[in-house]
Protein backbone atom coordinates (compact mmCIF):
# COMPACT_ATOMS: atom_id res chain seq x y z
CA UNK A 1 0.00 0.00 0.00
CA UNK A 2 1.12 3.47 -0.66
CA UNK A 3 1.50 5.60 2.77
CA UNK A 4 -1.18 8.27 1.91
CA UNK A 5 -3.59 5.13 1.03
CA UNK A 6 -2.63 4.24 4.97
CA UNK A 7 -3.05 7.73 6.40
CA UNK A 8 -6.44 8.08 4.50
CA UNK A 9 -7.73 4.60 6.49
CA UNK A 10 -6.00 6.21 9.71
CA UNK A 11 -8.41 9.14 9.28
CA UNK A 12 -11.17 7.11 8.13
CA UNK A 13 -10.74 5.56 11.41
CA UNK A 14 -10.34 8.61 13.49
CA UNK A 15 -13.88 10.22 11.47
CA UNK A 16 -15.75 6.82 12.63
CA UNK A 17 -15.07 7.52 16.14
CA UNK A 18 -16.15 11.09 15.71
CA UNK A 19 -18.84 10.37 14.17
CA UNK A 20 -20.17 7.66 16.40
CA UNK A 21 -20.08 5.07 13.51
CA UNK A 22 -19.24 1.56 14.42
CA UNK A 23 -20.19 0.21 11.20
CA UNK A 24 -17.42 2.56 8.86
CA UNK A 25 -14.98 1.38 11.37
CA UNK A 26 -15.47 -2.09 11.31
CA UNK A 27 -15.68 -1.81 7.66
CA UNK A 28 -12.40 -1.02 8.12
CA UNK A 29 -11.24 -4.40 8.78
CA UNK A 30 -10.38 -7.75 7.61
CA UNK A 31 -12.17 -10.40 7.95
CA UNK A 32 -10.20 -11.98 10.82
CA UNK A 33 -8.63 -8.42 11.27
CA UNK A 34 -7.76 -7.86 15.39
CA UNK A 35 -8.51 -4.93 17.30
CA UNK A 36 -6.91 -4.66 20.50
CA UNK A 37 -6.92 -2.37 23.50
CA UNK A 38 -5.60 -2.90 26.88
CA UNK A 39 -7.26 -6.09 28.53
CA UNK A 40 -9.27 -6.49 25.39
CA UNK A 41 -9.07 -8.26 21.50
CA UNK A 42 -11.80 -9.07 19.48
CA UNK A 43 -11.65 -10.46 16.11
CA UNK A 44 -13.46 -9.69 12.89
CA UNK A 45 -15.89 -6.41 11.52
CA UNK A 46 -18.91 -7.91 13.83
CA UNK A 47 -17.04 -8.25 17.02
CA UNK A 48 -15.62 -5.25 16.59
CA UNK A 49 -18.54 -3.24 15.41
CA UNK A 50 -20.32 -4.73 18.19
CA UNK A 51 -17.59 -3.60 20.48
CA UNK A 52 -17.47 0.29 19.35
CA UNK A 53 -21.45 0.09 19.64
CA UNK A 54 -20.77 -1.36 23.40
CA UNK A 55 -18.06 1.62 24.26
CA UNK A 56 -20.83 4.25 22.13
CA UNK A 57 -23.32 3.62 24.53
CA UNK A 58 -21.96 4.80 27.22
CA UNK A 59 -19.94 7.31 26.05
CA UNK A 60 -20.79 10.45 23.94
CA UNK A 61 -18.46 13.01 22.29
CA UNK A 62 -15.58 11.65 21.37
CA UNK A 63 -12.53 13.96 19.74
CA UNK A 64 -9.52 13.10 18.36
CA UNK A 65 -6.22 14.86 17.51
CA UNK A 66 -3.92 12.79 15.52
CA UNK A 67 0.15 14.04 16.62
CA UNK A 68 1.55 11.82 13.96
CA UNK A 69 1.43 8.69 11.57
CA UNK A 70 4.57 6.85 11.09
CA UNK A 71 4.56 4.43 8.13
CA UNK A 72 6.77 1.80 6.55
CA UNK A 73 6.06 -0.90 4.99
CA UNK A 74 2.42 -2.06 5.40
CA UNK A 75 2.63 -1.29 9.00
CA UNK A 76 1.81 2.55 10.66
CA UNK A 77 2.45 4.05 14.17
CA UNK A 78 -0.24 6.65 15.17
CA UNK A 79 0.20 8.75 18.26
CA UNK A 80 -3.33 10.19 18.79
CA UNK A 81 -4.50 12.33 22.18
CA UNK A 82 -8.32 11.09 22.42
CA UNK A 83 -11.35 12.65 24.64
CA UNK A 84 -14.57 11.25 25.43
CA UNK A 85 -17.75 12.44 27.69
CA UNK A 86 -19.57 9.62 30.08
CA UNK A 87 -22.58 9.87 29.57
CA UNK A 88 -24.39 8.73 32.82
CA UNK A 89 -21.73 11.26 34.90
CA UNK A 90 -21.04 13.88 32.22
CA UNK A 91 -16.94 13.45 33.02
CA UNK A 92 -14.38 13.77 30.70
CA UNK A 93 -12.08 11.43 30.18
CA UNK A 94 -8.92 11.87 28.41
CA UNK A 95 -5.74 10.06 27.23
CA UNK A 96 -2.79 9.58 24.36
CA UNK A 97 -3.06 6.73 22.84
CA UNK A 98 -0.11 5.15 20.39
CA UNK A 99 -1.58 2.75 17.75
CA UNK A 100 0.39 0.16 15.51
CA UNK A 101 -1.60 -0.70 12.97
CA UNK A 102 -0.85 -3.53 10.18
CA UNK A 103 -2.61 -3.52 6.80
CA UNK A 104 -3.17 -6.49 3.97
CA UNK A 105 -5.17 -5.92 0.98
CA UNK A 106 -6.31 -2.29 1.70
CA UNK A 107 -7.81 -3.51 4.97
CA UNK A 108 -6.69 -3.23 8.63
CA UNK A 109 -5.63 -7.01 9.93
CA UNK A 110 -4.78 -5.70 13.18
CA UNK A 111 -5.21 -2.59 15.23
CA UNK A 112 -3.01 -2.43 18.79
CA UNK A 113 -3.73 0.49 21.17
CA UNK A 114 -1.33 1.68 23.96
CA UNK A 115 -3.64 4.15 25.74
CA UNK A 116 -1.71 6.27 28.89
CA UNK A 117 -4.84 7.98 30.94
CA UNK A 118 -2.57 8.93 33.26
CA UNK A 119 -0.45 11.90 32.00
CA UNK A 120 -2.36 12.86 28.87
CA UNK A 121 -2.16 16.12 27.52
CA UNK A 122 -4.57 18.80 27.95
Amino acid sequence: MKPEEIRTIIEQASKAWVQADPDAFAALFTDQGEFIVPGMRWVGPVAIRQAMAYFLDSSSDVRINISQILVAGDRAMVEWHWENTEKTTGKTDKADDAIAIDFENGRISRWREYIDAQTPKS
